[in-house]
């Protein structure tokens, strides 16, 4: 079988030198023959292995007979969705690591997928080298999934680490972050959420049906953590990780947001550090299932396309059932109705009056006290209230982050 690659970059020229290096175990494993026909990119690169196999002509690998699985790794909306419906019009598969154009297009080019009788499949566009889409839709398919909670994005989570154990403040994390090639030149898509937000999202849609867009979901990045942040919730049993989450509500809506929040040491999702990433899975057979591993990379996430790959060769004269519905009227709950804790930094000048109000107002526990400050965590309450509390307390507060029972 044909394959060709949309975009050259990372991740493409990862899944041509898997193509190329595993040809004879991809064979011998799976019983499929994957053959690299065309590469699309516009750029040229030098002393490039893979030259014979460049073009620049998209029209090239559309109405190429023999091209069956057509690869998408350009990123972006523009021009990928163009390009991919396309080749889903034309009756190719079409495989993608793209967590945006899934995001955002996911129900658009499923509906297309399904109507031509082909393949849209993107295991690789939540966890990269990691199987998430694939557990969730068959592994776990004999469970009723109520929630998922992940560390979704490797560069947060290498700037906290560094917080964390070095005590190295958000700009020296984030420099070293990018100095390493972990953090793009423009960080902001990673350290403001927005990636983790893809991410959640296509998760949400596959486990619960409904395709949910990254524009109705509450997100919050890390750029406001603290090393005081950092040590407060260290002293009390808790690290700070940027956590992407949703969950099944009694209503039949979800509650779904990416935010920092605290997650205790004895958490699984505790122990994921520097660049890895975890997604944990709550069933009601299973109960808590985690994913771990490497969530970026050139080869992880080419392994985990060619998987794709595979999958759609193996299947190629049926189309799985896989995917999710279109959105769903108020499907996503207001985030500030949703149960949790809070954990609040304030100044403490007059520190018998804001012990008085942390135990009468929050009920608050793991009360700790430093150089004219405090910090607690409240109880459990529904969000809003909570932060109509804290409003009327007149607490001078520095920092208010959210607590898990992960």
């Amino acid at each position: 079988m044909y394959v060709a690659i949309l975009g050259f970059g990372v991740v493409g020229s990862g899944v041509a030198e898997v193509l190329e290096k595993n040809a004879a175990s991809i064979k011998e494993n799976s019983n499929v023959e994957l053959k690299l026909k065309k590469i699309l990119d516009i750029r040229d690169f030098e002393n490039n292995p893979f030259e014979k196999y460049m073009t620049k002509n998209f029209e090239e690998i559309l109405n190429d007979d023999e091209i069956s699985v057509v690869v998408e790794t350009m990123g972006g909306i523009n021009p990928a969705y163009d390009f991919v419906s396309k080749c889903l019009e034309k009756g190719k598969h079409v495989v993608t690591s793209n967590k945006e154009l899934v995001a955002k297009k996911g129900f658009e080019l499923l509906s297309v997928a399904r109507e031509k009788g082909v393949n849209f499949m993107f295991e690789a566009s939540v966890g990269g080298g990691i199987p998430i889409i694939r557990p969730i839709s068959r592994c776990l398919a004999g469970n009723k999934i109520y929630e998922i909670a992940g560390i979704l994005n490797g560069t947060t989570n290498f700037i906290l680490n560094k917080m964390i154990v070095d005590k190295m403040s958000f700009p020296d994390a984030l420099k070293l972050a990018q100095d390493n090639g972990y953090a793009e030149k423009d960080p902001t898509a990673d350290i403001e959420g927005h990636d983790a937000c893809r991410k959640i999202c296509i998760l949400a849609s596959l486990a619960f049906g409904s395709h949910v867009y990254p524009d109705g979901v509450y997100t919050e990045g890390i750029t406001k953590i603290t090393l005081d942040d950092v040590q407060s919730a260290g002293e009390m049993g808790y690290v700070i990780k940027l956590l992407a989450r949703t969950k099944l509500l009694d209503s039949g809506k979800i509650n779904i947001m990416v935010s920092p929040a605290l997650v205790s040491k004895d958490s699984m999702l505790a122990g994921v550090n520097g660049v890895y990433n975890a997604c944990l899975v709550r069933g009601d057979m299973t109960g808590d299932v985690l994913m771990y591993g490497k969530g970026a990379g050139k080869l992880a996430t080419a392994s985990a396309v060619v998987g794709d790959i595979i999958d759609c060769a193996s299947n190629s004269e049926k189309r799985k059932f896989f995917g999710w519905g279109q959105e769903k009227k108020d499907f996503v709950a207001d985030y500030k109705e949703a149960s949790t804790a809070l954990f609040i930094r304030a100044k403490a000048a007059d520190k018998a009056a804001v012990h008085k109000i942390a135990l009468e107002a929050f009920g608050a526990s793991n009360i700790l006290w430093s150089d004219g400050e405090v910090a607690f965590i409240t109880e459990e309450g529904k969000e809003k209230e909570l932060l109509s509390k804290l409003e009327k307390s007149n607490l001078e507060t520095l920092s208010v982050i959210r607590v898990t029972d992960y």
